[in-house]
């Protein structure tokens, strides 16, 4: 896994097209589809999520290939939120999703809790998450936009092993 500096764009935008039209249809409309990819995906919103935002990605990389990523972001000492955790689906189930959470957890020594959402109806995701050790804390509606409704768990993590022993 490597940091993503912005002129890794170009891909990150086809890695997040070829994932969503893999993974999304059935879980959300293919209009839903193409709107997200253009509302968080052109050139100039990854820009300003990297570069105004906070937004840290990383590439995750299989046989000398990216493919996929993941977009984290501080929000508190200790406190991270992952915006965007995707890998191609030709290469999910070979553990390389959870060894770019560990990597992560690497890189944010500080870590001690994360959250991230997650479609209340993206089950495969969602089980991952949970074998990751995440909760989920609560449902999140949010209108983006377009009469397009993100209905989300937000899902939270507590590195327990670097938590005060009062908190575990």
């Amino acid at each position: 896994m490597t940091l993503t500096p912005t002129t890794d764009i170009p891909t990150i935008r086809e890695l997040a097209h070829r994932i969503w039209w893999a993974h999304y249809p059935g879980i959300i409309s293919n209009e839903q589809i193409e709107y997200m990819l253009g509302l968080m995906y052109s050139a100039e919103m990854l820009h300003r999520q990297m570069t105004e935002e906070g937004q840290q990605f990383w590439m995750v990389w299989y046989q000398l290939q990216p493919v996929g990523f993941i977009a984290i972001s501080k929000k508190a000492k200790g406190s991270y939120f992952i915006h965007k955790f995707y890998l191609d689906t030709a290469v999910q189930g070979k553990g390389l999703g959870s060894r770019a959470f560990r990597a992560l957890l690497e890189h944010y020594p500080d870590l001690g809790e994360v959250r991230l959402t997650v479609n209340r109806r993206n089950f495969k995701s969602i089980n991952f998450y949970f074998k990751l050790g995440f909760i989920i804390e609560k449902c999140v509606d949010l209108s983006i936009g377009q009469g397009f409704v993100m209905d989300d768990f937000q899902m939270w993590w507590r590195n327990l092993t670097s938590a005060p022993a009062s908190a575990r």
